[in-house]
Formats: structure tokens, C-alpha cells, sequence
């Protein structure tokens, strides 16, 4: 066996599962910060809410919830609990962008980017959960203690 067989599975997962939340937390960031705050302003997010039918004020919290996961992510505090928390955002963005079609370059955008997103929650929280529960697991260094 070559010492990337050997070696591939343990820090590759890991690897895999960072770039994947660190992609997030990216994405999160520039939902919020450069969509919602410098290319449309908080204003003009407001008022997009307020024209399909959302309360004007939810606009701030969606970016201030983004842009919070963002960090979070960014930082790889709470990820498994912050990927889920953000799934009703993305859920609301998948509401909104269901009628316009599939591809999300068609006018008023698709719903395909939108469940892309929800699906990377899910496997960013299914992975931060499963990476604390394998370090609850791991015996300490110097432990004889067999694990299963």
C-alpha cells in the first residue's frame, strides 16, 4: 500500500470536509456582505423582501444571519449547528427562486444553487457532527484501550 493509500483517508476526510465549510463560510460571507450590503445595499434588499410578499425587516436578519454563519464557518466554531441554522434561509431562498426554473442564470435566478446549498449544509453538519463524535471516541495517547 503507497503511502497515499495510507494516508489519503484520514487526511484527505478531513481535508475534504474543510474546504467544503471553508467554501460555505465563503459563500455565506458573500451572499451577505457583498450582495445584500454593497451591490444591492440593506435597503434595497429590504425592499426586494417587501416586493415578494416577505416582511422589509427580515432583510437584515438573513444578513446578519449570513454573515455571522459565515464567520463561524470561516472560523470552524459551531459548523455542524450553524450549517442547520442556515437551512431555513436557504430553504426561503429555494421558495423564492422556484418558479424561474432549473438553472439559476435564468431570469430572476433558477432553484438549482439554492439546493445545492441546502445539500452542503446537510453534509457540512453531518460532518462536523461525525469528526466530534470519531475525537469523543479516539482513545487518548498512550490508552490501550480497542476500539471497535
Amino acid at each position: 500500500m503507497s503511502f497515499i493509500e495510507r494516508t489519503l483517508p484520514e487526511r484527505g476526510q478531513a481535508a475534504g470536509a474543510a474546504l467544503l465549510r471553508i467554501s460555505l463560510g465563503v459563500m455565506y460571507l458573500t451572499h451577505s456582505v457583498v450582495l445584500k450590503l454593497f451591490t444591492f445595499g440593506l435597503a434595497g434588499t429590504a425592499g426586494y423582501f417587501a416586493s415578494i410578499g416577505l416582511p422589509a425587516g427580515l432583510a437584515y436578519v438573513v444578513f446578519a444571519a449570513e454573515a455571522t454563519a459565515g464567520v463561524l464557518l470561516l472560523a470552524n466554531v459551531a459548523t455542524g449547528w450553524v450549517a442547520l441554522a442556515l437551512l431555513p434561509i436557504l430553504g426561503g431562498a429555494f421558495w423564492v427562486h422556484a418558479g424561474n426554473g432549473w438553472v439559476f442564470s435564468n431570469a430572476g435566478g433558477g432553484w438549482e444553487y439554492p439546493l445545492f446549498l441546502i445539500v452542503v449544509s446537510v453534509v457540512v453538519a453531518l460532518q462536523a457532527f461525525a469528526a466530534r463524535g470519531a475525537a469523543v471516541r479516539r482513545p487518548a495517547l498512550g490508552s490501550t484501550a480497542q476500539t471497535a
